[in-house]
C-alpha cells in the first residue's frame, strides 16, 4: 500500500511539472493573450471542486482501486487537452476535464497515502507529497530539454508513464481496500451532518495552500519585477522552492511525529518568517533564502493536517473525510495567487509578500483554536493491524 501511495503522487507530479512548464507554449498554440489565459486557468478549478466531493463517495462506495482509473485518465486527459487547445473555448473545456481528473486523482492518493500511514503506524503522507514535488522538479526540467520536439510528444510520454502506473495500481491494492474495514478507532464522529470538524481543519489546509501557491506562482515575478533578474534567473526561483519542498518532505517524513500541533506552529512560523525575508530582500541571493525558508515551512502544512484527519476517521468513511478536507485546502490553493495580484496591484509586490507572510501568522494564531474546535486528535495513533493489506 505504500509503493501504492508513491506511484500515484509519482505520476500525478510528473504530469503537472510538465503542464507547468508547457503552459507558454499551449498558449501560443491556442492563440490568446495573458488575460486569456488567465481566464482559462480559472476551469482547472471549476473541473476540481464538483470532482473532488464526488470522489470521496465513490471510494467509500468502490474502493481505492479507482485511484487506478484516475492515475491512467490524467495522462489521456492530457494528450487530449495538447491536441485540441486550438482557441479560447477548446483550452476552457480541456483544462476543466484535467481539473475534474486531477481533483478526483487528488482525493483519492492522499485516501491511499492515509491508509497506508495508518496501517503502517509511520509517515507516509508527507513522503509521499515529497516524491510529488521531486517528480514536478524533475518532469519540468525534463519538458525543458525536450523543447525542440512537438509538445504532444511530452504529453505522450507522461500519458505512457501513467498508464502504466495506473496498471500497476490496479494489481497492487487490494481489492477490499474500500471504506468497509471498521477497524475500532477512536475517531470523531462523521455522520451525514457531521462534516463541520472537516471544514474546520480543512480551513487550516486552505491557508497552508495559498501561502504555498503565492510563492509557486509569484516568485519568478517578484525576483524580475523587484530585484531586476532576467529570465533566466528569474525562472530559478520557483525551481528553489519546489525543490526545497521536496527534500523538507522527505527529510521530515523520516521523523517521528510527536504532536502534528506543533509541527504546524513551527511550519507556520518558519514560513512566515521566510516570507518576510523575501520582501525585505535587496538581492536575488538574500531572497532565495527567504524562499527556501518560506518552502521548509510550508512543505510540512497540508500533508501533517491531512495525516490529522486520516488517523481520526473510520475506514468507512474515509473518502468523504478526505474529499471533504482536500476541498476545503483546495479553495486556498486557487486564491492564493489572486489574493497576491490584488494586493500587488494595491501596495506592490513587497508589500504583497508581506500580505503572504499574513496568511502564515494567521495559520499560526488559529491552529491550537481550529484543532481543538474540530475535535481531532493532534497525536499519533497506533499502528492498525491489518495483514490482509
Amino acid at each position: 500500500m505504500i509503493v501504492s501511495a508513491y506511484l500515484a503522487f509519482a505520476a500525478f507530479g510528473a504530469f503537472w511539472g510538465l503542464w507547468g512548464a508547457a503552459v507558454p507554449r499551449v498558449r501560443d498554440q491556442a492563440g490568446i493573450s495573458a488575460g486569456q489565459l488567465g481566464f482559462a486557468l480559472l476551469f482547472v478549478g471549476a473541473g476540481a471542486l464538483p470532482a473532488m466531493l464526488v470522489m470521496g463517495r465513490a471510494l467509500d462506495r468502490w474502493g481505492l482501486r479507482l485511484t487506478a482509473a484516475t492515475t491512467g485518465a490524467l495522462g489521456l486527459v492530457g494528450v487530449g487537452l495538447v491536441l485540441t487547445a486550438v482557441d479560447l473555448v477548446s483550452l476552457c473545456a480541456g483544462l476543466a476535464v484535467v481539473g475534474a481528473t486531477s481533483g478526483a486523482g487528488d482525493v483519492a492518493m492522499n485516501a491511499i497515502a492515509g491508509r497506508a500511514e495508518r496501517i503502517a503506524g509511520r509517515p507516509v503522507i508527507i513522503r509521499a507529497h515529497g516524491v510529488f514535488s521531486s517528480l514536478v522538479v524533475l518532469s519540468s526540467l525534463a519538458t525543458g530539454l525536450a523543447a525542440g520536439l512537438p509538445l504532444v510528444v511530452s504529453f505522450a510520454a507522461v500519458a505512457v508513464v501513467a498508464l502504466a502506473a495506473g496498471a500497476v495500481l490496479l494489481r497492487s491494492i487490494p481489492a477490499h481496500a474500500a471504506g468497509y474495514d471498521h477497524t475500532p478507532t477512536e475517531s470523531v464522529s462523521l455522520g451525514p451532518w457531521r462534516i463541520a470538524p472537516l471544514v474546520i481543519i480543512g480551513v487550516l489546509g486552505a491557508l497552508a495552500f495559498a501561502a504555498e501557491n503565492a510563492h509557486q506562482s509569484w516568485s519568478a515575478v517578484f525576483a524580475r519585477d523587484e530585484l531586476q533578474s532576467g529570465a533566466g534567473l528569474s525562472a530559478v526561483a520557483p525551481a528553489v522552492f519546489a525543490a526545497t519542498v521536496a527534500v523538507t518532505r522527505f527529510v521530515t517524513g523520516g521523523l517521528k511525529v510527536v504532536n502534528a500541533r506543533a509541527v504546524l506552529l513551527i511550519g507556520a512560523a518558519t514560513a512566515a518568517t521566510g516570507t518576510v525575508v523575501i520582501a525585505a530582500a535587496s538581492t536575488l541571493f538574500v531572497a532565495a533564502l527567504g524562499l527556501a525558508t518560506a518552502a521548509a515551512g510550508t512543505a510540512v502544512l497540508f500533508p501533517t493536517i491531512v495525516s490529522v484527519v486520516s488517523r481520526n476517521v473510520d475506514e468507512s468513511r474515509r473518502g468523504r473525510a478526505t474529499s471533504v478536507v482536500t476541498t476545503v485546502a483546495y479553495l486556498g490553493f486557487l486564491l492564493g495567487p489572486v489574493y497576491v495580484g490584488a494586493w500587488a496591484e494595491a501596495v506592490g509586490m513587497r508589500g504583497a509578500m508581506l500580505a503572504v507572510a499574513a496568511l502564515s501568522v494567521a495559520l499560526f494564531a488559529l491552529t491550537p483554536i481550529l484543532v481543538r474546535l474540530s475535535g481531532f486528535s493532534a497525536r499519533p495513533a497506533e499502528p492498525v493491524r491489518c495483514a490482509q493489506t
